[in-house]
């Protein structure tokens, strides 16, 4: 989609969180009001006809939109989150980033196979978080999982979404 008031609300800061990676900062459209109307409307538009019972934010950029488009939506959230923050009982998935390895967990009772899920982050660059949180969602056998990320990164060699071969995947902004 490429809105080209979100292109120029967003932030590059050079060599962060280590040198060689170009950080795409999310922050400065969440903190504009229209880029945040103007997210909120593209995601709605996307997403309103799809029957969507559960949005997946992953930590912790992720939980934004999905809370808001959530409230648009009328359906539930889950959170994905790093270990030891659920207190429940959990399931987890690790994974490769672009700068190291992580993991995410996921409360056992967050969705059934009635469920049609969206899987929101902030970024898609290689794919492994998103691609763990996916991972997650399938354990519950869901009806449908849809995956969306405001900002895909092509620019630097990054294929993340080769990781996402025939799932429904859609981003707001590539670069």
């Amino acid at each position: 989609m490429n809105n080209k008031v979100l292109l120029e609300n967003l932030r590059c800061i050079p060599d962060f969180p280590k040198k060689g990676i170009n950080f795409r900062d999310v922050t400065t459209l969440y903190k504009n009001a229209e880029c945040v109307q103007i997210m909120l409307d593209e995601l709605e538009q996307i997403y309103k006809d799809k029957g969507i019972t559960k949005i997946v934010g992953i930590e912790s950029r992720g939980f934004v939109m999905a809370s808001a488009l959530a409230g648009r939506l009328g359906c539930g959230i889950v959170l994905a989150r790093k270990p030891g923050k659920l207190p429940a009982t959990v399931i987890k998935e690790s994974f490769s980033k672009e700068y190291g390895v992580d993991t995410i967990e996921m409360h056992i009772d967050s969705i059934d196979e009635n469920d049609v899920v969206l899987i929101h982050d902030d970024l898609l660059a290689t794919g492994g978080t998103a691609k763990a949180a996916y991972k997650l969602v399938q354990h519950f056998h869901p009806k449908k999982t849809y995956i969306n990320f405001i900002i895909e990164i092509r620019d630097e060699g990054l294929h993340g979404r080769d990781e996402f071969e025939g799932i429904d995947l859609s981003t707001l902004v590539t670069i």
